[in-house]
């Protein structure tokens, strides 16, 4: 019938008119695709995606109930609210469709058992040791995912921006190695679908790139097909809690990748902020989110720019986007199991989204946590973003966590570049900014900067010290991949090498001791013991801290608590250094001797004083208990 109108209409003369009704009704996306029973968000807001939806009509099994029904003016995407009540029963449900034209379509939607809480969303705490992965560049566990047939040429292991091959199988494989070395959770830089052609709109010397790296969402609800698949992810966040080793998810709701489907057809008017012909771009201006007297004029490029000028941004003012997004966060949770979410790019999205993202999160998963990336040195902009309390706009965003980048900064120049110690105490000084300074997460380096390595002066005697002040120090001591053994590495994408011996063709295997150069094997082992040694005395993880000396290249403090007081001490200099400390007021034991856990140097304690002799470019702990 719809093939003799379509002839009719071209002999008559109204080829567009045919055109128009060429295109069969039907819907080819739901999402999501499933949700569980017993969720306090209710109702699931439905988003189909097809043709011909103006005029549909939507029917649910009971007790499942469809209402709210809107389209978009090119009748290419259907919003509904699907009512789950307490009743219903987990399984495959049939949602059917009924067009304006008389077609239907039924469309399947899962509706999962209630998630079990005692194995769900544990969080993250100061006792935690958080191991950041990027999959593509830590293991290749499945050579059949390296060129898949949907997203074919993007696999180059020579060009630094193409698919290197590492996957979710390949993190499988070393769940032993996390353990070893002592991490308690991963992060997983984004396991989104990423985009199946090279990315010409954004290029590297001249070439263009993949997504390798998953912050260039095309659907936010799909498994990048050279990670592995839904099954694998779910295995893999599964086994690896089984081992002890949460999972952190990064997320992204500021922007999503340039190839996006909605930046041709976005699914309302205010989807996102501009379109990729007319938008501005990101300032990355960020303070003027804290100044309380920049007017919304000053805050625009930030909280509406495109980041980097080409990532489409998302309108978290749009009530139908902000919904979806927060329904987003929610599915991963109740679907995969992950325990705690990092938060990309946090200050480019309003605060009360982020209060209001919270609040859902935790209706459901009351122990997940969030830790939101703030890429400022200014403790007071990072401190604003912490949740917890209010700021001086009224908005609590509800995030346990930030990553402390003014202690990054501190600790790169202290102990990579060999700069003034002073620098670190003087960042923690301002710790009564924050709400929880305990909660924020600490750490040497991430993907977005050059490795410690690569800094002008690094050594590997450095690292190691560096290391001891990450996990003995307040917070919740990240590690990137690589760092551990010393990897070298200069701006994006060489701060992205493949992880050794996560290739059956690479020359070596780091993940083994015989693989690991004697200089690698120490900052292994060295990182190995300052992690068992926070674990074996919990005053390293939330001891009262006191500072005992600082000068320009040595730094001593102590943290005490649950039985024990530790002495942690520093000297960055070329030549040993004899330390003669008041410590009047530190419950020390003048009778107990300091017991040496980590380095060499002579500890006395006499009269009130602690007398160190401390090595040259070493760090030292000791202990009194």
């Amino acid at each position: 019938m719809l093939r003799r109108y379509v002839v009719a209409c071209v002999l008559l003369g109204f080829p567009a008119l045919a055109l128009l009704h060429a295109q069969e009704s039907k819907v080819d996306r739901l999402e999501p695709p499933s949700w569980w029973t017993g969720s306090a968000w209710t109702p699931v807001r439905l988003l189909a995606h097809g043709h011909g939806l103006t005029g549909a009509s939507i029917t649910a099994p009971e007790p499942l109930a469809i209402s709210n029904l809107e389209v978009s003016a090119r009748g290419t995407y259907l919003f509904a609210d699907l009512t789950i009540p307490p009743a219903a029963t987990p399984g495959r449900h049939v949602l059917h469709f009924v067009f304006a034209g008389g077609q239907t379509q039924d469309v399947a939607f899962e509706l999962l058992p209630k998630p079990a809480g005692a194995t769900r969303g544990q969080g993250f705490y100061s006792g935690d040791f958080i191991y950041e992965i990027m999959p593509d560049r830590f293991a290749n566990g499945d050579a059949g995912n390296d060129d898949p047939a949907v997203s074919k040429g993007l696999h180059d292991r020579a060009k630094p921006r193409y698919y290197h091959g590492g996957d979710l199988q390949g993190i499988l494989d070393h769940a032993g190695y996390l353990k070893e070395l002592g991490a308690t959770a991963v992060w997983l830089t984004p396991w989104y679908d990423n985009n199946n052609r090279l990315n010409e709109k954004e290029r590297y010397d001249g070439q263009p790139m993949a997504d390798y790296h998953g912050y260039g969402a095309v659907d936010y609800y799909g498994v990048e097909e050279h990670f592995g698949t839904l099954a694998l992810l779910e295995k893999t966040i599964r086994t690896l809690q089984a081992d002890g080793i949460k999972v952190i998810q990064d997320q992204v709701a500021n922007h999503v990748g340039p190839y996006h489907p909605w930046t041709a057809d976005a699914p309302t008017p205010t989807w996102f902020h501009g379109t990729p012909e007319k938008h501005v771009a990101d300032t990355w201006q960020t303070w003027t989110l804290l100044d309380p007297y920049s007017p919304p004029a000053m805050r625009h490029e930030t909280l509406d720019g495109w980041f980097i000028d080409i990532l489409p941004d998302m309108n978290q003012s749009d009530a139908e986007a902000r919904r979806y997004l927060i329904q987003n966060a929610l599915w991963w949770a109740g679907v995969t199991g992950i325990d705690a979410i990092r938060q990309d790019t946090m200050p480019y999205v309003p605060r009360d989204f982020w209060h209001d993202w919270s609040v859902a999160l935790r209706h459901d998963f009351p122990r997940l946590k969030a830790v939101g990336e703030v890429f400022d040195g200014d403790p007071a902009l990072t401190s604003f973003f912490q949740g917890g309390h209010r700021g001086h706009d009224g908005i609590d965003t509800g995030f346990a966590s930030v990553f402390d980048f003014p202690l990054f900064f501190a600790l790169r120049s202290a102990f990579a570049r060999n700069g003034d110690i002073r620098d670190v105490p003087k960042v923690l000084a301002h710790d009564y900014l924050y709400r929880d300074a305990g909660m924020l997460v600490t750490f040497l380096g991430n993907h977005d900067v050059e490795r410690f390595m690569h800094e002008p002066g690094a050594t590997a005697d450095g690292l190691k010290m560096a290391f001891t002040a990450l996990f003995t120090l307040r917070g919740v001591p990240m590690v990137y991949y690589g760092d551990e053994i010393g990897m070298n590495g200069g701006k994006d994408p060489d701060n992205r090498r493949d992880f050794p011996g996560g290739w059956k063709s690479d020359a070596r295997n780091a993940f083994t001791e015989a693989g690991r150069t004697a200089v690698e094997n120490g900052v292994f082992q060295h990182l190995q013991r300052v992690a068992a040694l926070r674990k074996q005395y919990p005053a390293l993880m939330s001891g009262h801290m006191t500072n005992l000396y600082a000068a320009e290249k040595q730094w001593v403090f102590a943290r005490a608590g649950f039985g024990a007081t530790l002495i942690v001490a520093f000297n960055t200099a070329n030549e040993p250094a004899r330390l003669d400390i008041d410590i009047t007021g530190l419950k020390l034991n003048p009778q107990a001797a300091l017991k040496s856990v980590l380095g060499d140097g002579a500890a006395t304690v006499r009269e009130g004083r602690l007398k160190l002799e401390l090595p040259a470019r070493r760090s030292v702990i000791y202990v009194q208990q």
